[in-house]
């Protein structure tokens, strides 16, 4: 039996602003945009993994209002889980990144257990962190 990941979905404030900084910072491509009334879905992924994906949308998006609030909540507060990436060019992706504006929490660190990462923070405040091995 194989599994592998689909899919994952981030929550955001602005999906037009975080569509800029996971296109233009981390070089995510556009793949699929959903609107269903006032909301959407916008799926990004990358060429060299066709099928694997994230989908932002807003809080309120296919939630209750009760639910959506409350995930309003946590994202405001910068609670909701972490993306982590991986490269093959952590420097260069750092570069681009800064170059696009990404707000930095950490340069590109060789970290104790491995890996070398740095982190960002999307416009939303989710942390998103990159790493090489």
């Amino acid at each position: 039996m194989a599994i592998s990941l689909q899919y994952t979905h981030v929550t955001v404030h602005d999906a037009e602003a975080s569509i800029a900084f996971y296109r233009d910072a981390l070089g995510l491509n556009v793949s699929n945009d959903v609107k269903s009334g006032e909301f959407r879905w916008v799926t990004l992924g990358t060429d060299t993994q066709p099928g694997l994906g994230i989908v932002i949308s807003e809080p309120h998006a296919g939630r209750s209002k009760d639910d959506g609030d409350a995930m309003a909540a946590l994202l405001t507060k910068g609670l909701l889980p972490m993306l982590v990436f991986s490269s093959d060019n952590l420097q260069s992706l750092f570069e681009q990144a800064v170059v696009s504006g990404a707000e930095v929490l950490q340069e590109p660190t060789d970290q104790p257990w491995g890996p070398r990462d740095c982190a960002f923070r999307d416009p939303s405040g989710n942390m998103v962190r990159v790493s090489q091995a």
